[in-house]
């Protein structure tokens, strides 16, 4: 069985998506993924499953949509996918809650960068199907836009860390 980590896109965030995690815990066991636990209410969750990864996102997403009423995202990488993330941050240097990889279902475009507006001091770079960013002076007041990350879903270094971690141990 594969050890996989989903993350939701716009789930308990701002106001908008609410989705207790018990609800999610549910919806995965009824999918048939097992050990199923979440991490933090921001919709992050880790499990076991036989499927292939796209089924998986398949799956997960076709859950989410019948409990929404509307399409929400979701991310999917193996626990080896995840801790790849966190061992290949380029800001390894600044603190884990100051760096985020927004994780993309494809390889982000080679000018995705170039293409980013609104910069004011963060530092960002190509991932493998992720864009990490160094946000300098917090994310509070950031008007930093990532075209290329706008069906992305961002996770600061140290949830990425934990996550990878609680997926390898399953």
């Amino acid at each position: 069985m594969t050890q996989y980590v989903a993350l939701l896109r716009a789930v308990n965030v701002g106001g908008t998506g609410k989705l207790p995690m018990t609800e999610l815990k549910a919806m995965c066991e009824a999918a048939g993924f097992e050990g199923v636990r979440t991490y933090i209410a921001s919709g992050n969750v880790v499990f076991r499953s036989r499927k292939a990864e796209a089924a998986v996102k398949k799956a997960l997403e076709a859950a989410l949509a019948d409990y929404a009423g509307k399409p929400v995202g979701v991310m999917v990488r193996t626990a080896d996918e995840m801790a790849a993330v966190a061992a290949a941050n380029p800001f390894a240097d600044q603190p884990g809650n100051r760096v985020v990889a927004i994780f993309l279902d494809a390889v982000p475009p080679r000018d995705a960068l170039e293409a980013a507006t609104g910069i004011k001091g963060e530092r960002m770079h190509l991932g493998a199907r992720e864009i990490y960013v160094h946000y300098g002076d917090g994310m509070a007041d950031s008007k930093l836009k990532i075209p290329a990350a706008k069906t992305g879903t961002a996770r600061n270094i140290n949830t990425v860390t934990k996550l990878a971690a609680l997926a390898a141990a399953l």
